[in-house]
C-alpha cells in the first residue's frame, strides 16, 4: 500500500477497500497485525462485496472450517471470496499452510501505512472505532512527523475533544472527565498518563486525585459521589436551588457561609468530610455544562441519590434525581425521566454495536424499576417501546451481527471473546488468576436488580459494568459452550445440542494458552448452599489458576416461571438476598482471582403464537427457537409462522438453520404467556459482562 495514499481518501477504509474487488480471487491471505480487517464498519463492507472472513489463529481449528465449508464449495466448482486473515504480530504470511500459499493472492495492512507521520506504539493501542476521527483530523491538518508525546496529545484534542493544556479551571476539568467517563471513550492508558502528566502542570489542579480519577471510570464517580452531598448541604443551608451558576464563578463554590468555608478544610487543607478520595470537597455541579451529565449519571445508576431532608426543590428540578425520598416516589420519578431518556436515545440501523451495548444498559435501568414496581401504565410504555426496539434491532442484527465474530477482545463485543480477554490478561500480568461465574439465563435488566444488592451486601466491592453480545440462538448448548471453548459454535459441531462438554472445551482452551488441565477447574449446577464449600470442593487456591462456575439457578427460576418478568425480578431478588452470590465473588476475590461475570442468554416475557406440528424435523424445538437440518424444512415451517426470522448461519456448523422468534412472540400455543429465550429480542441477545474488584481507596 502507498503510505501516502491516507491523505487522499475521505476514509482509512478506502485505502483498504480497493484492493477487495468481488471474483478476483478465490482466496485472499492479508497479514494485518493491527486488526484493521475486522473492524466493525470495514468487516460489514467486506461482507457486503461477498467477502467471508476466517482468522488464521490455531492450525487445526483453521483446517477444520477450511475444509469442511469452502473446499467442498471449491470442488462443486461453485465460488466464494474467501479471506484469510493473520493477525499475530511480526508473523509474515509464509508462516501460513503451504497449499494456502499456492492458491491464494497475498496482501498487507498497518496502521503505520494509514498513519505514516505519527508514532505507531501510540495509534497501535486506539480501539479502532476510533480510527475515524483521528483520520479525518489527520486529512485536515496534516501533521509532521510526530514523536510519541505529540501523538498523544493530537490524539487527546482530535478525537477526545481534549486540549489539556488549555484546562485552566476546576470546571473545565470536570467537563473533560464527564465528557471522557460518560461517553466510555475507553481511554487507554498511555493518553491517560500523558494527560495526568500535563494537567498535574497546573498549579490548581494539584490537590485533585488525578492519577486515580483520570484512568478510572468508576474511580472518577466515586469521587462524585462522595461530594454530592456536600453540595448538597450546602444547598440545604441556603434553602434553595440556583438552576445555573454564572459562568464567571466556574470552579468557585456558590452555596458558602462564614461556616462553611471555615469547616470544609483544616488549615494545612486536609478534609474533615470523612472523604476517601483527596482533593476539593466543593465541585461546580450547578455549572450549566456539569448538570446535563449529574442528571443523567444518577438516571443510569452510575450515581446514587442521597437522603437530603433539609432541601426543597421542584420536582423539575435537575438536582431532584440525586436526592432519595420514599422508595415509590424516587422511582416513579426516575421511571419518567429513564422513559424519556431512553425514547431519544434509541440507536439506528446504522448503529455501532457499542451504541447497542451502551444504550441496554440503559434500558435494563428502566426495564428493572418497572418490573420491581407495579405500575400498569409504566409496563404498558414499556410495552410499547420495547417493541419499536426490537423491531430496529432485530434489523440490525440481520445486517451487523456477523460483523462482531471476528473483533479483537480487549473490550469483548461477544461472549467467545471473553475467555480470550482473560487469557491475555492473564499473560499481561505473568501470574494472576481469574474465575469467570457464568449465570445461565441472566438478563441485563435481573443484573441490575442483582447489582443493587450487591452493593448493600459489599460496600467495598466495585463491579466494572459493560455489556456483550450472545451467540443466535440464544440457547445455553450454543452460547454458553461458546464461552467456555472460547469459539465460535462452529467449531463444535457434535456437541451443539448438549452442554455435557464444556468441562473439556474449558481445559482445551486453557491448554492452547499454556496451562495444565491441572491449573484449571470447572463445576457447575451452582447456585444454592454454601458457596463456600462449593468454592472449597472445586479449586484449590494456592494451585489453581482459572475457574469455570456455572450458576443455574436463575435459568431454573425462568423454567418454572409463571407470573412473567415481574415475577422473575422477585425471585432473583429473593435468591440474591441468600447471598450465594456475594459470597462467591468475595471468596474468589479473597483467594487472589480476577473475577468476571457474565451470562449464556437473557430472557424475554412473550406469548404464545403457535405450536408447529412438524413432527421429528425439527433438531431442537424451543419456545422462542426450533433448528432445523436444511433451509428447505425450515422454510416450510416459516411461512407459517411471520413473526419468526430465517436466522443466517453465521458462525454456526453446516447443518444448523434456526428459525427464531422476533418481538414477543414464542413457538407455544396461542395465548399462553411464558418467559423464554432462544430468539433475537434486545433482552435476550445483549447480556452482562462485570468485572469485580475490591475498592482499594
Amino acid at each position: 500500500m502507498n503510505p501516502g495514499v491516507s491523505s487522499k481518501k475521505s476514509s482509512w477504509r478506502d485505502a483498504i477497500l480497493n484492493d477487495f474487488l468481488p471474483n478476483v480471487s478465490k482466496l485472499t491471505l492479508v497479514a494485518d497485525p493491527d486488526c484493521l480487517l475486522t473492524e466493525e464498519t470495514l468487516a460489514l463492507e467486506l461482507r457486503g462485496r461477498g467477502f467471508d472472513l476466517i482468522e488464521f489463529s490455531d492450525p487445526v481449528e483453521f483446517r477444520y472450517a477450511y475444509e469442511s465449508k469452502y473446499r467442498s464449495i471449491w470442488d462443486r466448482g461453485e465460488h466464494t471470496d474467501l479471506v484469510v486473515v493473520l493477525h499475530l504480530q511480526n508473523a509474515e504470511l509464509e508462516f501460513l499452510p503451504y497449499d494456502l500459499l499456492q492458491a491464494g493472492r497475498k496482501l498487507s495492512f498497518n496502521l503505520g501505512d494509514l498513519f505514516p507521520h505519527l508514532s505507531y506504539p501510540v495509534i497501535e493501542k486506539l480501539d479502532r472505532s476510533l480510527l475515524d476521527a483521528l483520520f479525518e483530523a489527520q486529512r485536515k491538518s496534516p501533521p509532521d512527523r510526530m514523536g510519541d508525546n505529540a501523538t498523544k496529545d493530537f490524539i487527546l484534542r482530535h478525537v477526545f475533544g481534549i486540549a489539556a493544556e488549555l484546562i485552566a479551571n476546576e470546571v473545565e476539568l470536570l467537563r473533560a472527565l464527564l465528557r471522557l467517563h460518560y461517553g466510555k471513550l475507553q481511554i487507554p492508558l498511555m493518553l491517560a498518563e500523558r494527560l495526568i502528566q500535563v494537567l498535574k502542570g497546573h498549579d490548581g489542579f494539584k490537590a485533585w486525585p488525578l492519577s486515580k480519577i483520570v484512568p478510572d471510570d468508576e474511580a472518577f464517580f466515586a469521587f462524585l459521589q462522595e461530594r454530592w452531598p456536600l453540595f448538597l448541604s450546602r444547598l440545604g443551608s441556603a434553602n434553595q436551588v440556583r438552576e445555573d451558576s454564572p459562568d464567571k464563578s466556574a470552579g468557585s463554590p456558590i452555596w458558602t457561609s462564614q461556616s462553611d468555608a471555615q469547616g470544609g478544610r483544616t488549615r494545612d487543607g486536609e478534609h474533615q468530610y470523612g472523604l476517601k478520595y483527596p482533593g476539593p470537597d466543593r465541585l461546580p455541579f450547578d455549572h450549566q455544562d456539569i448538570k446535563v451529565y449529574i442528571d443523567n449519571l444518577f438516571l443510569e445508576g452510575k450515581l446514587t441519590p442521597v437522603e437530603a431532608t433539609d432541601i426543597e426543590v421542584d420536582a423539575g428540578s435537575w438536582v431532584r434525581s440525586g436526592i432519595a425520598t420514599s422508595g415509590t416516589d424516587n422511582d416513579a420519578l426516575r421511571i419518567s425521566r429513564l422513559f424519556d431518556l431512553v425514547e431519544k436515545e434509541l440507536p439506528t440501523a446504522e448503529a455501532r454495536y457499542s451504541d447497542w451495548t451502551a444504550f441496554a444498559l440503559k434500558w435494563a435501568e428502566l426495564y428493572s424499576l418497572v418490573h420491581c414496581g407495579n405500575s400498569t401504565e409504566h409496563q404498558t410504555r414499556l410495552k410499547e417501546i420495547g417493541d419499536a426496539l426490537n423491531s430496529t434491532f432485530a434489523g440490525w442484527l440481520a445486517d451487523h451481527y456477523s460483523s462482531l465474530i471476528n473483533l479483537p477482545p480487549t473490550n469483548p463485543a461477544m461472549l467467545h471473546h471473553v475467555p480470550r480477554r482473560l487469557a491475555r490478561d492473564i499473560e499481561d500480568s505473568g501470574s494472576s488468576r481469574a474465575a469467570l461465574i457464568v449465570v445461565d439465563g441472566l438478563a441485563l435488566d435481573q443484573w441490575v436488580t442483582i447489582r443493587q444488592l450487591l452493593q448493600k451486601q459489599d460496600a467495598n466491592l466495585v463491579m466494572r459494568e459493560s455489556a456483550t453480545f450472545a451467540w443466535i440462538p440464544t440457547l445455553t448448548s450454543v452460547s454458553r459452550q461458546s464461552i467456555f471453548s472460547g469459539k465460535p459454535p462452529l467449531y463444535f459441531p457434535s456437541s451443539i445440542n448438549s452442554t455435557n462438554s464444556e468441562e473439556k472445551l474449558w481445559k482445551q482452551f486453557w491448554e492452547g494458552h499454556g496451562l495444565s488441565r491441572l491449573d484449571v477447574a470447572y463445576q457447575r449446577g451452582l447456585g444454592d448452599g454454601d458457596a463456600a464449600g462449593v468454592l472449597d470442593s472445586a479449586i484449590h487456591p494456592g494451585k489453581t489458576k482459572v475457574v469455570g462456575l456455572v450458576v443455574d439457578k436463575v435459568d431454573k427460576i425462568m423454567h418454572g416461571m409463571q407470573l412473567g418478568s415481574a415475577g422473575m425480578h422477585n425471585q432473583i431478588k429473593q435468591w440474591c438476598q441468600g447471598g450465594f452470590l456475594a459470597a462467591m465473588v468475595g471468596q474468589l476475590l479473597d483467594y487472589g482471582y480476577e473475577v468476571w461475570l457474565t451470562a449464556d442468554h437473557g430472557n424475554i416475557q412473550c406469548e404464545g403464537k403457535g405450536r408447529p406440528s412438524e413432527g421429528v424435523i425439527a433438531e431442537t424445538r424451543g419456545e422462542r427457537v426450533r433448528v432445523y437440518p436444511t433451509p428447505e424444512l425450515r422454510a416450510q415451517v416459516a411461512g407459517a409462522f411471520p413473526f419468526a426470522h430465517e436466522w443466517q448461519p453465521v458462525g454456526l456448523p453446516a447443518d444448523y438453520f434456526p428459525l427464531v422468534a422476533g418481538g414477543r412472540d414464542a413457538f407455544v400455543n396461542p395465548g399462553d404467556a411464558i418467559v423464554g429465550h432462544g430468539g433475537v429480542a434486545i433482552e435476550e441477545v445483549i447480556v452482562p459482562l462485570v468485572k469485580f474488584e475490591r475498592n482499594k481507596v
